[in-house]
């Protein structure tokens, strides 16, 4: 297939630039694999669609404020600096912004100056990956975020550096607990779609952005992307579904932005994957084989827990095992789903790598149908729009 067969046409005015009420309140399509149905319906019916003996797995990764803007060391020049992911000895990996050219050793100072970071170098990951700006827990293999001191060796081989970076590495220095000191002076990136910067934001939607581009169980801090699938429950509607018979579990998937980086490519097979650091607990492994055991269905939260899930059957041999790592997998038709029986997903950007995920579940043509029913009806697309059921 070519990416080309993947675009819809979807009206700006669709793209949903606030949440909606109340997060249970959103609508939901359900989509029968097997009848070939859809139903026009909300979220907060969800219970009564799931069975008892059923597995629901979410992902409880939980975004940081991982946004913030400074000047350089030596002049006022602006920088902003977007925090990916933690390295060895407080190295990052991050995106950078500047209205200069930057060099290995340039040093950048945030948070009046509680915070300094050091260009080291550029890597090899395709970029850059564009997130606006808006505005606990950690993976065993993540380094600890203490305080780094000292002086850093400045490093050769990075030279002029673009306006705009793709993935560098920084060396932070900083005291204290870094999430605690992003919390205060950190912003929380939002999608490239959703057309609101900090400086034309009211407190209001700072307020709303900071609780509901969080999922309600997000314990395991790491991701600079919400997994948005997420953002309908309730604990509330979390207990119904417990009280239920239905089990949940939990992984770790920490979104990265990669998760908006467009196919540009016609063939899908040229398009370089990002990948994101995932972790599946004892735990979690046992709630999957004992839903297997008992012919219940894994219904799976989000694309990132069906990578995640995925990602395990791939490097394990089919097997739920205690694991974690990256994954890079890239699921497209013609593929085999292991341990995803149901997915509650929401809408994706056409020509999307989410998109030809949930296509190799419930087929191209049934999706893009459905798609275009979803325009019709007026369904609110991506991040803080509606969301899909396919079973």
């Amino acid at each position: 297939m070519k990416t080309s067969d993947f675009d819809y046409e979807l009206p700006r005015g669709l793209i949903a630039q606030h949440p909606s009420e109340k997060r249970e309140g959103c609508r939901m399509m359900v989509l029968n694999r097997a009848a070939g149905t859809r139903e026009d319906s909300v979220f907060s019916t969800l219970p009564r669609r799931l069975r008892r003996g059923d597995l629901l797995v979410l992902n409880d990764t939980r975004v940081f404020p991982a946004r913030v803007e400074g000047h350089w060391a030596d002049t006022p020049g602006k920088v902003e600096l977007l925090l990916l992911e933690p390295l060895a000895g407080g190295e990052w990996e991050a995106l950078m912004r500047s209205g200069r050219p930057f060099r290995a050793g340039n040093v950048a100072v945030f948070a009046d100056g509680a915070l300094k970071a050091e260009l080291l170098r550029h890597t090899s990951e395709p970029g850059p990956c564009h997130l606006s700006p808006a505005g606990g827990g950690s993976l065993p293999s993540q380094p600890p975020l203490t305080s780094v001191g000292g002086a850093v060796p400045r490093q050769r081989g990075v030279g002029p550096g673009p306006t705009l970076s793709g993935h560098i590495v920084v060396r932070l220095d900083f005291a204290g607990d870094l999430y605690a000191l992003l919390e205060r002076s950190g912003e929380t990136p939002l999608p490239p779609y959703i057309a609101r910067t900090p400086r034309a934001m009211t407190e209001e939607e700072r307020r709303e952005d900071a609780e509901r581009y969080q999922t309600v169980y997000a314990e395991r801090t790491g991701a600079v992307a919400a997994p948005t699938a997420g953002l309908h429950f309730t604990r509330e509607l979390l207990g119904e579904i417990a009280a239920g018979g239905v089990e949940i579990a939990k992984i770790t998937l920490h979104v990265g932005p990669g998760t908006f980086r467009p196919v540009t490519v016609e063939n899908p097979d040229d398009h370089p994957m990002h990948s994101e650091r995932y972790e599946v607990s004892e735990e979690a492994a046992d709630a999957i084989a004992r839903c297997r055991a008992r012919g219940g269905r894994i219904v799976c939260v989000g694309s990132t827990t069906v990578r995640t899930l995925e990602t395990m059957a791939a490097e394990h041999g089919g097997r739920a095992v205690a694991c974690s790592g990256r994954s890079a997998l890239f699921i497209r038709e013609p593929y085999r789903f292991v341990f995803t029986d149901a997915m509650i997903t929401n809408f994706h950007l056409p020509k999307s790598t989410l998109l030809m995920m949930v296509s190799a579940l419930a087929g191209r043509g049934f999706v893009l149908d459905s798609y275009r029913e979803a325009v019709r009806l007026g369904y609110r697309f991506f991040s803080y729009g509606d969301c899909m059921l396919i079973e």
